[in-house]
């Protein structure tokens, strides 16, 4: 279904459905795009989902869509909103079944060509090292209530139980922990799901990437974050597994049960919500900040395993190769954060549905070690093209609550890519690029070919145009691990 409602040009990167358009819209909904990825946008009818958003009682500011936007559920994938904190609601559709869906970035100390010549060994032991795929499971072992240490401290835990550097929680979104986290919110089923999934990828969109910094745009960023021309990275895409798809479907279920008992009327049934100042909205912020929790603890404990892999291969220590972290950001998440409005600061409860905060300097949640540049923003675009590292400008505190793109955004659904596209045919083309692919499943190349995406440039390009973020570095895989 294609989206035919109205799409006004406010200038060149930014297009308004106006509350007019539909009956309870409180605001308007802004879309974040150029005039050449307007048809496609429209084509999945994602902007009837903004315009949705819009009806949520105590939004804040306008309902926002980033240019990777497409079809979610509820909220559009690329979506941003903010809730006045105490009259506001939150809804689970806003985060997504993968809270804490986020990237990690590892720089190193080596270059291309001491790495290049042996990516496939490289790649293999990773393989091996970091359990992917459907219902993959990490080889990490928990007795009674230990697990809840995980729901509760996040890459802490994983650090104290000697996964990783103390140094990793300074460059981690929230040091890794949600302290409003409490695991006695979450449902026994979403620990059984999430115990045996610590330490693993994953599949989906999901991957390990070994790249090198081919482009540098922005020295001053780029020196801060301890990063250079021909350097060899590793980026890590993955979320809270089993975990966090259990609990936003539980609390999916009790916001259901919450709008029919209350009588909230919303057009769509996915955008189920609860006012924040519930018990079920309360409950659900608590179980939500242990998902993003889990999620951190599991890319710290994948960063462990990737430090163990290069040992491996290179036969030196992790600390001598220079695997340092570079950041680590979520883009599926809820925050309560500051913000001004309407000339008066007030406190909100910010959604990004893959989003990311791209706060600008001078805010003290960005670490200390980068707060005179800003916030790192992590943007993956595809297997074949590459990724870039952006930083948040000050235009992005006053239009979109320090938010900004968190990838390309899919252009063609999974199972229109899997009738599009050979196994061989993205092997081969990967190969050409000399990008050596391991895969545990077919379906995971399929799903990700890089054609199934939008011009990771084109998205880019919006939101350094419209004064939202910054190229810092362009980087470009010579080695992908897929579930």
């Amino acid at each position: 279904m294609a989206y035919n409602g109205p799409l006004e040009k406010v200038d060149d990167y930014r297009w308004r459905i106006p509350k007019s358009y539909k009956e309870g819209m409180r605001t308007d909904a802004i879309i974040f795009a150029s005039e050449d990825m307007i048809p496609s946008i429209r084509e999945d009818n994602a902007p009837e989902q903004a315009a949705n958003v819009a009806t949520l009682p105590g939004i804040v500011g306008s309902s926002l869509a980033m240019p990777d936007i497409h079809w979610g559920y509820g909220f559009p994938i690329g979506g941003v909103a903010a809730m006045d904190a105490d009259d506001g609601v939150i809804s689970p559709g806003g985060i997504g079944f993968d809270i804490n869906c986020g990237v990690r970035l590892i720089r190193t100390d080596m270059e291309l060509n001491d790495v290049r010549p042996h990516i496939k060994e490289l790649i293999n032991i990773l393989f091996k090292n970091v359990p992917a795929g459907v219902g993959s499971k990490g080889i990490m072992k928990f007795s009674g209530k230990s697990f809840d240490d995980v729901l509760q401290y996040g890459a802490e835990w994983a650090v104290e139980s000697g996964y990783g550097w103390e140094e990793d929680l300074l460059t981690t979104e929230e040091g890794g922990r949600m302290k409003t986290a409490d695991p006695s919110k979450v449902s026994d089923r979403a620990k059984q799901r999430g115990i045996p999934q610590i330490g693993s990828l994953g599949s989906g969109n999901h991957f390990l990437e070994v790249d090198f910094v081919e482009e540098i745009f922005d020295e001053e960023a780029a020196k801060a974050f301890g990063l250079r021309e021909g350097q060899v990275t590793i980026m890590v895409h993955c979320g809270s597994r089993g975990a966090g798809h259990q609990i936003a479907t539980d609390y999916l279920r009790t916001m259901e049960r919450f709008v029919r008992k209350s009588g909230i009327e919303l057009p769509d049934r996915q955008l189920a919500c609860a006012p924040t100042r519930s018990k079920e909205g309360e409950d659900y912020f608590k179980a939500m900040s242990c998902g993003a929790n889990y999620a951190w603890a599991n890319r710290q404990v994948i960063l462990h395993w990737i430090r163990e892999s290069f040992e491996e291969q290179f036969r030196t220590d992790a600390e001598s190769l220079g695997l340092r972290q570079v950041y680590d950001v979520a883009h599926n998440i809820a925050k309560l954060e500051e913000h001004d409005v309407d000339g008066k600061r007030r406190k909100v409860y910010v959604h990004r549905k893959g989003a990311t905060r791209a706060f600008s300097k001078g805010r003290p949640e960005v670490p200390e070690q980068y707060r005179n540049i800003g916030h790192p923003v992590l943007v993956p675009g595809n297997m074949g093209i590459g990724s870039f590292v952006l930083v948040g400008e000050e235009q992005v505190m006053k239009d979109t609550f320090g938010s900004t793109c968190h990838g390309a955004g899919r252009m063609m659904s999974r199972s229109q890519a899997k009738r599009s596209f050979t196994v061989k045919g993205v092997r081969d083309e990967l190969g050409r690029r000399d990008i050596y692919l391991k895969s545990a499943t077919r379906d995971g190349i399929l799903e990700e070919a890089p054609e199934a995406y939008k011009n990771i440039d084109d998205v880019i390009s919006v939101v350094v145009g419209a004064g939202l973020s910054r190229k810092v570095a362009k980087l470009t895989p010579i080695g992908v691990m897929k579930g």
